[in-house]
């Protein structure tokens, strides 16, 4: 399979976010990511698998990298964990911060336009998908 066959790996939106994300992926310092279960159920995708590579879009949807899922799993948003929050390689120090900046994307314009629902909240019992992965190789 070829980079061009992979399934993209989008993370946030084009833009300084994703633009952030990707450099830590790049650097080793993000290996994991969490998504909205509600995400991947509106889209009607189904969730990546342990073993599945993906190509890591940039801002400009160029293929920079290959990635490799390692777990995914499904958790209530008030059960993700310290481990998980450090791993995402955003500079969270705590839980608490991890939520903070994830509920402020969750509740963007933009997300709730894609979800389809202006006035969407997450809580405690949220379902999130949260990912681990391996970054395989860069282009």
């Amino acid at each position: 399979m070829t980079l061009d066959d992979l399934p993209v790996a989008e993370f946030a939106f084009p833009g300084p976010l994703r633009d952030r994300l990707v450099a830590a992926i790049l650097s080793g310092a993000k290996t994991a990511t969490s998504a909205l279960v509600l995400g991947y159920e509106r889209a009607g995708e189904p969730f990546p698998e342990v073993g599945q590579r993906q190509a890591v879009v940039d801002s400009d949807g160029r293929r920079v990298a290959v990635i490799e899922m390692t777990e995914v799993r499904v958790v209530r948003l008030g059960d993700v964990d310290l481990r998980h929050a450090l791993d995402e390689g955003e500079g969270d120090t705590s839980v608490a911060e991890w939520r903070a900046g994830h509920e402020t994307f969750w509740h963007s314009p933009e997300l709730r336009a894609e979800l389809g629902d202006p006035d969407f909240t997450v809580d405690d019992d949220t379902l999130v998908l949260a990912q681990r992965f391996r970054l395989v190789d860069t282009v």
